[in-house]
């Protein structure tokens, strides 16, 4: 079997990379946080110091980053990915980035014979601890075949999107979509708390109906109970929709609701709920009511 490497255990990545290893794979990890780390080493992966010894150490180098320097950095930088990289290798990043960025990541990493590919992924903590991701993927097909087997460990749904970049152009869709979903969803349980009405009443009424989505499905009884601890955080999306806006820039497209819903988020940071999950985002609109529809985290 491939030797995996995994760089970036958040939220999100320490559970894939744990998926990884029940699936049989070896894998080497690295993290700026030792407790991730740690952790994994201690359930039998083993560990690199620098994205440049886990390249140098693996068949397929996955990152999985905060953001578009973050992964330019792990790639590019000192003691960086293409520093360990080596012909006939995969990279794949999970992270959510620029389609610029993987545009030019791609080129660079072929001047060592090295494939790339652009996979971030869809379906936050829950998704990522039970291996039911949704992968979007850009790159060469070739590519994609040599680590559908460690993708299928990750994820339950696997789409080659296009060429390099359009696999992070698929998931820009996916965050205005997300984005939209939570918005409305906190549009309208505040609505209804504002009429008296009960809002887990109104969404037991909607769900089955047009306005089915996977937000109504999961997020509402979480807020209700007072619970907005992430499974997405809330500046991650914030950050997610300035990717879309500066995507959307560059190719003369308008998303006037999109640029809303980015204020939103950005407000969430700005009111101290950068740490709080996405669906908190109806705290916002909470504050511009003047109500709350649960005292809790």
């Amino acid at each position: 079997m491939p030797t995996v490497g995994y760089i970036g255990l958040g939220i999100m990545g320490k559970s894939i990379a744990r998926n990884i290893m029940r699936a049989g794979f070896p894998i080497v990890v690295h993290n700026r946080s030792r407790a991730s780390v740690d952790e994994l080493v201690a359930q039998g992966a083993a560990e690199a110091f620098s994205p440049a010894e886990a390249a140098s150490r693996t068949d397929i180098v996955f990152t999985n980053l905060p953001d578009s320097p973050d992964v330019e950095m792990a790639v590019l930088g000192p003691g960086g990915i293409f520093e360990g990289a080596r012909e006939g290798q995969v990279y794949v990043d999970n992270s959510t980035v620029k389609p610029a960025l993987a545009r030019r990541l791609s080129e660079k990493l072929s001047e060592k014979g090295v494939a790339a590919l652009d996979a971030p992924v869809s379906g936050g903590d829950i998704g990522a601890r039970e291996g039911t991701l949704t992968i979007m993927v850009g790159g060469r097909e070739s590519a994609l075949q040599k680590v559908m087997p460690v993708l299928k460990a990750m994820g339950k749904t696997v789409t080659h999107v296009g060429e390099s970049g359009a696999g992070q152009v698929a998931k820009a869709a996916n965050q205005i979509m997300v984005a939209a979903q939570m918005v409305a969803m906190g549009e309208l349980l505040v609505l209804a708390r504002k009429t008296g009405v009960d809002p887990a009443k109104v969404v037991d009424a909607i769900k089955g109906g047009a306005a089915q989505c996977w937000t109504l499905d999961v997020k509402p009884q979480r807020l209700f109970a007072g619970n907005r601890r992430p499974g997405f955080k809330a500046y991650m999306q914030a950050k997610d929709l300035n990717i879309v806006l500066d995507t959307a820039r560059e190719y003369g497209v308008p998303l006037p609701a999109t640029a809303v819903n980015a204020q939103l988020y950005n407000a969430m940071l700005q009111m101290g709920m950068a740490e709080l999950d996405n669906s908190a985002v109806v705290g916002v609109i909470e504050s511009l009511s003047g109500i709350q529809l649960q005292n809790g985290e």
